[in-house]
């Protein structure tokens, strides 16, 4: 299987798992079912600035120098989203004086992130992976902050925030198409992607309900 055959079939893997969440699914997963926006900005918050760390830890150990720029364009554009949806708190009335995102500890996803080796491991399960989870989020996000008459955040997402992670995970799969190029490199690439969907907040509820994230094509 070349590299692009092999990269479009875990795009259409993925692709039939978002297509068998609910509307809010991974709202409410990520929440734990406290669905308002305060609370889901607050935690985008520990998503933004983890996927920024990881990026940048990444950088001085990934060889390839157009993995290296896909890294620090999202290590940057993470914390500008993390400054971003900071503001739109302050606006809405939250003091975020002394908030610790990492107050609870890193998420088990970034533990599992933060021990790949490999750069086409990084990408998949760093840039291609999350940024399509998090694009699928994101979408949810913007429907639900204009059903309770938010067009702020939602402006915010849908102008800003969507179109930007939407071009990391693109960005991934251009580079996944580059270097996965052998058997082996393409079991540990979809390996990644097979944990990252497991593991993701967003998707926990799903993933605990189907095995289908598993049946992803390797060779």
């Amino acid at each position: 299987m070349t590299s692009k055959e092999f990269v479009a079939r875990l795009v259409e893997e993925m692709d039939q798992l978002f297509a068998r969440l609910g509307e809010t699914d991974t709202l409410e997963s990520e929440s734990e079912g406290q669905v308002d926006v305060v609370t889901l900005l607050r935690l985008a918050l520990k998503s933004e600035i983890e996927a920024s760390e990881l990026a940048g830890f990444w950088l001085p150990t990934t060889p390839e120098v157009d993995a290296k720029m896909a890294l620090a364009l999202q290590c940057g554009d993470e914390m500008k989203h993390y400054g971003l949806i900071s503001q739109r708190l302050a606006e809405l009335g939250e003091d975020l004086t002394g908030f610790d995102p990492h107050a609870e500890g890193h998420s088990p996803l970034y533990q599992y992130l933060r021990g790949l080796r490999t750069t086409v491991e990084r990408i998949a399960a760093g840039v291609f992976t999350s940024e399509a989870i998090a694009t699928v989020r994101n979408a949810q996000f913007v429907r639900f902050c204009l059903s309770v008459g938010d067009a702020g955040t939602a402006r915010l997402y849908s102008d800003v925030i969507q179109p930007e992670e939407h071009h990391h995970h693109l960005l991934g799969r251009e580079i996944l198409e580059k270097y996965a190029t052998t058997p082996e490199l393409q079991e540990l690439t979809a390996s990644a992607v097979r944990n990252t969907l497991a593991i993701a907040d967003e998707l926990r509820n799903l993933a605990a309900k189907t095995t289908g994230v598993h049946n992803i094509p390797v060779s």
